[in-house]
């Protein structure tokens, strides 16, 4: 109690937080309830606390605010776990004044966010409030989401989060937290796809220490989740999927899968709660593990590649973007004015601010990038064709990320260093645990490894490189080049 505000809140994240409150409730709510059917004398007072704090938490909820999309159900589902423990028709009227808003989920099965961080927040939110409150419509953004959802999956669990619009597009996330939300919709619903997924989670490493170690007390709380699983069906394991919402094709063949991606939004902007990452292609071969391939030009410090959408064309997928760098004429006489005193806007590329009215401007002397990439599947192999064309001299930069931990050869190290490497020419081969990806050939040209994020991140100190083994190559513009993996 003496950790929680005057108006209900604690400061768990966010200080005085009516969401981070809402999350602390789920487990404290249940605690209450079990304890209340097997409670002795001993746990009385324990229980009088909990409650009061839950009630007090409650006004805070019922009255405050929230920051993102996800902290709507949130907070909703904790009002439903408190209503259920202390019923009273203002914490229902609150649950139906955030749900009067709507519940968004795209033609794929994406909530506004596109996390997987979230959507299993949304989830077990929806879950949570339809099983208390007895309704089941609030369970069909949860079918739909954990249809889509698989597909995202990786054979070892891990769930692909590239286009998320949130901190984990550049993070990773497994597939046995969401164990629950399977078994309780396959047994709701009969559903032989969901059961089959709820036991291949159950053979995954972290399984006991996720679900069984941790996840008890819904068990308890829910004598639901301790029916049978139905009946399995089997699982699709050779499949290309392309989500068109947002721009991310998902290609498996056994335990090989590939990704690609090109939904970044437009403009970018770095922020949460919005796409950026750069992060085009991805393949994983048993446990070998391509983590990303970036692509990167020295053209006006415009940095890596992001494609305006991700295209089917018969059987081949395809990036593409137009960059134009133009400079600026003398603004009409009719726009100057005698200070000099003009509005700060970004430039009509959107590289940079300055108090120039860019708008306005005439432009000259306009440079142009044309780079088209094209994938394909060739005799087991996965083929990526570059081309860029427009300004000649731009130096590019091909950039492999390798799980860390495997063994590179068939490369050259860079500055003795051990993480980054030149793929010059020839195949290179990443070894993990007895898997291999070949990948080739190699190509030598510029030499730009650094600073391959642009303008927009070095003016804030930023960078997007993460752990791993990177390798390499490089060209000058003109640029042609097939890079195949198998």
């Amino acid at each position: 109690m003496s950790f929680q505000a005057d108006d209900g809140t604690v400061s768990i994240g966010n200080l005085e937080s009516p969401p981070d409150t809402a999350f602390l409730l789920e487990p404290l709510c249940s605690a209450v309830r079990i304890l209340k059917e097997n409670k002795g004398k001993a746990l009385n007072n324990a229980i009088e606390k909990m409650s009061l704090f839950i009630l007090n938490a409650g006004e805070a909820l019922r009255t405050g605010g929230v920051h993102t999309p996800n902290h709507r159900w949130v907070i909703s589902a904790a009002l439903a776990q408190i209503n259920h423990l202390s019923p009273d028709k203002k914490y229902i009227a609150r649950i139906d004044d955030w749900l009067g808003e709507g519940i968004f989920i795209d033609s794929d099965g994406h909530y506004p966010e596109r996390s997987m961080t979230y959507s299993f927040v949304e989830n077990s939110a929806f879950l949570t409030m339809g099983h208390l409150l007895n309704r089941p419509s609030l369970f069909e953004p949860v079918r739909k989401n954990l249809e889509m959802t698989y597909y995202y999956m990786e054979p070892d669990g891990d769930l692909v989060t590239t286009d998320s619009r949130r901190q984990d597009q550049y993070g990773s996330k497994n597939i046995v937290s969401w164990y629950l939300l399977y078994r309780y919709m396959a047994i709701r619903d009969k559903n032989g796809r969901f059961a089959a997924i709820a036991r291949l989670i159950e053979n995954y490493k972290d399984f006991d220490e996720t679900i069984l170690s941790q996840s008890l007390f819904h068990f308890l709380e829910t004598p639901f989740l301790q029916k049978d699983l139905p009946a399995g069906t089997d699982l699709p394991v050779e499949y290309d999927k392309l989500f068109t919402t947002s721009n991310l094709a998902r290609i498996r063949r056994g335990e090989n899968t590939v990704t690609l991606f090109g939904g970044v939004d437009w403009p970018l902007i770095i922020a949460s709660g919005r796409s950026n990452s750069p992060n085009i292609f991805s393949l994983r071969k048993g446990k070998a593990v391509l983590k990303y391939l970036r692509f990167s030009t020295d053209f006006f410090s415009t940095g890596y590649f992001y494609s305006d959408g991700l295209k089917k064309q018969n059987d081949q997928y395809i990036l593409y973007k137009k960059l134009e760098a133009p400079y600026y004429q003398p603004l009409p006489k009719n726009k100057r004015n005698t200070n000099g005193d003009y509005t700060l806007s970004p430039s009509t590329d959107g590289r940079f601010w300055n108090k120039m009215d860019f708008e306005d401007r005439p432009v000259s002397n306009v440079k142009t990038l044309e780079t088209k990439i094209s994938f394909s599947e060739s005799n087991g192999r996965n083929v990526l064709n570059f081309s860029v064309t427009g300004m000649m001299g731009v130096a590019v930069t091909i950039e492999l990320c390798f799980k860390e931990g495997g063994r590179l050869s068939g490369v050259t190290g860079v500055d003795d260093s051990s993480q980054n490497h030149f793929l010059e020419n020839g195949e290179g081969r990443y070894e993990y645990d007895g898997d291999t990806i070949h990948f080739g050939p190699g190509i030598v040209g510029g030499k730009k490894i650094n600073n391959l994020e642009g303008e927009k991140y070095s003016t804030h100190f930023g960078s997007l490189r993460t752990e791993g083994l990177h390798v390499f190559l490089t060209g000058i513009t003109p640029f042609e080049h097939q890079l195949s993996f198998y």
